[in-house]
């Protein structure tokens, strides 16, 4: 089993091991023992894309859907939340898609304010969340509105959250815009795409021994940072130029149980 690929092993199990909760390893390298199933519809909330088996997280990020969600709903033109990807039932690597999402303490929540929470499995499928960006990310769009800036606040003023990455542009807005306690914005970290949805990533839990958080994040609201990439949106930097002699770079390397934590076994082999 050691130089198998893992996201073939783990991409095939559909549901969680009969284990006690327990992530191990790190976002991007791990899997997740005891998973829990997140409802495909509750009072505040619907999982999307169902099709994809997706739903299933660590009890803690449950909890912690289901509890903002509901104040979530609370907002005007906000029913709830439309939950994305969590992690699979077993955690591990995904066939397709992420890189992380691997030990349940991972999850997408579209920027999509549902105005029903009724949707059918089919219209799960069909419908789309809505970008926020504008200008390749500098920016947000005209579909941006308080109420993001509302929905971003109450899920990183969760102090299970670790991080919730957005693209650079929504953070510098949430930065002009926030004029009272602006500890929350810390959290709220620039990255790649992350404009039809925003991720959000818990710490690891109380008492999980094999879990491997990820370094804080600088002191301080982190405004500084997301203007910067910003500009680098708006003014590209020149590439760095490329040694002649260099090797040419080699394609990622698929992961294999090898480079899992050991008791990843366990967990693909647990009934």
């Amino acid at each position: 089993m050691a130089g198998q690929q893992a996201k073939q092993l783990f991409g095939a199990m559909s549901f969680a091991s009969a284990q006690g909760a327990a992530p191990f390893g790190s976002y991007a390298k791990g899997c997740a023992a005891g998973s829990e199933q997140l409802a495909e519809t509750g009072p505040t909330w619907q999982a999307m894309r169902l099709s994809r088996n997706r739903n299933w997280g660590h009890p803690e990020m449950i909890d912690y859907l289901q509890d903002l969600s509901r104040k979530v709903a609370t907002l005007p033109g906000w029913e709830g939340i439309y939950v994305g990807d969590i992690s699979q039932p077993r955690g591990g690597p995904m066939l397709t898609g992420h890189a992380s999402h691997q030990i349940g303490l991972d999850a997408d929540i579209w920027m999509l304010p549902p105005k029903r929470l009724n949707l059918s499995r089919s219209e799960r499928e069909s419908i789309s969340s809505i970008s926020m960006r504008r200008a390749g990310g500098a920016y947000v769009n005209s579909d941006w509105t308080p109420q993001h800036h509302q929905v971003l606040k109450a899920a990183a003023s969760d102090p299970r959250v670790a991080r919730i990455f957005v693209f650079p542009g929504a953070k510098v807005q949430m930065c002009n815009d926030e004029k009272g306690d602006r500890s929350w914005l810390r959290k709220i970290r620039p990255w790649y795409g992350h404009h039809y949805h925003f991720h959000v990533r818990l710490a690891c839990p109380k008492g999980a021994k094999g879990c491997v958080n990820q370094s804080p994040p600088p002191a301080g609201d982190g405004c500084a940072d997301a203007e910067q990439w910003v500009r680098n949106i708006l003014n590209p930097p020149p590439p760095k130029p490329r040694d002649p002699n260099a090797p040419k770079p080699q394609p990622k390397r698929e992961l294999t149980m090898a480079d899992l934590p050991g008791q990843c076994v366990s967990v693909l082999q647990s009934q």
